[in-house]
């Protein structure tokens, strides 16, 4: 028993194999009796179970109060909605890859499961390693503050982004180069064994599901390098910074089907999200020019929510009558074949 109270990152390993054992338990119940086989989620289905996910993450900032205290679910909370409002733009990002590759509806759960799996990966190395660099390196701070910051006015000065150019993307034209790719999905499998057309032997071929599955863990890692540091610009302890990560994505991967269709509606969410990340970005100054050890938590909610729920209310007011312009493939509107 003494193992478990082995500090693994400053916090006991009990509490690490507390959360990993939750996240495990939601995806054995996601994949294996909510969403058995290749069934559709509708809009309906995806709106309760974000709401059940939402629900829970809440929750575990409960658990985070009663076990580390209320400081740190203060700060639990402020990173799990900022984390989950800076992952907006990634359901875009996935809905345009989804898009290319004409992947249907009922596949495209598959491909967001297998995806959160290697994001719990990706995610704890970038956060390990951030911790490593902050616990050794106070300094770093400064830098991932300055860079929010500078990120945060980019967004506001920036023109309106044009849809990513997926034919062009340098990853996508590699995978091409290095993997035999089949014309054709084959249901829901990512590989399949089927003759060469040139020497008639069986060789393994990825089909399009798997280089959407690849192109959608990388746009995760591109995500990442804004989302990671702005986490550890509210906290340095990678427990809270881990767990807030993980608990957002699980939601969001949940919201994707409702969140997608309607996306058009948060069109001037950027502006807020920018403002979020020159904030957080700067009361990282602000706590040494003022001598904080730490810059209030709840302060830090409170103006996250201030400015998020400026943004949103600010967009459905501008965006009202607009019809949604992307179609999720698999709908009405969407019958071009899958791209390889």
């Amino acid at each position: 028993m003494e193992i478990l109270l082995t500090l693994f990152l400053g916090k006991p390993l009990w509490l690490w194999l507390t959360f990993l054992a939750i996240v495990f338990v939601l995806l054995v119940l996601d994949l294996g009796i909510l969403n058995k086989g290749d069934a559709e989620i509708g809009v309906a289905k995806s709106l309760k179970l974000s709401a059940f996910y939402v629900t829970l993450g809440v929750l575990f900032a409960g658990f985070v109060w009663w076990q580390i205290g209320p400081e740190a679910a203060g700060l639990y909370l402020t990173a799990f909605v900022v984390e989950k409002s800076l992952a907006m733009d990634n359901v875009f990002v996935i809905a345009m890859i989804f898009g290319f590759f004409a992947i249907p509806r009922k596949y495209q759960h598959r491909a967001l499961f297998w995806g959160i799996l290697g994001v719990i990966v990706l995610r704890g190395l970038m956060i390990g390693f951030g911790a490593a660099l902050v616990q050794n390196y106070h300094w770093v701070l400064y830098i991932f503050a300055a860079f929010l910051i500078f990120t945060g006015f980019r967004m506001l000065l920036a023109k309106d982004d044009h849809d990513p150019d997926i034919a062009n993307n340098p990853l996508l034209k590699f995978l091409r180069r290095r993997l035999n790719v089949t014309d054709q999905l084959h249901g829901h499998a990512f590989t399949v064994r089927q003759p060469d057309p040139k020497t008639g032997k069986l060789k393994l071929f990825a089909t399009p599901l798997l280089l959407a599955l690849i192109m959608v863990e990388i746009a995760d890692v591109v995500f990442a390098v804004d989302s990671v540091p702005a986490v550890f610009a509210i906290t340095s302890d990678p427990y809270i910074v881990f767990t807030s990560n993980i608990f957002a994505i699980l939601g969001l991967r949940a919201l994707y089907f409702a969140l997608a269709a309607i996306l058009h509606r948060f069109a001037y969410l950027k502006y807020a999200l920018a403002i979020l990340l020159i904030f957080i970005g700067s009361k990282v100054f602000v706590a040494d020019l003022l001598d904080l050890e730490k810059f209030p938590a709840s302060v830090s909610l409170g103006v996250t929510f201030a400015i998020l729920a400026t943004g949103v209310i600010v967009s459905l007011w501008k965006t009202r009558g607009q019809p949604a312009h992307v179609t999720l493939p698999g709908e009405p509107g969407d019958d071009h074949p899958a791209r390889h």
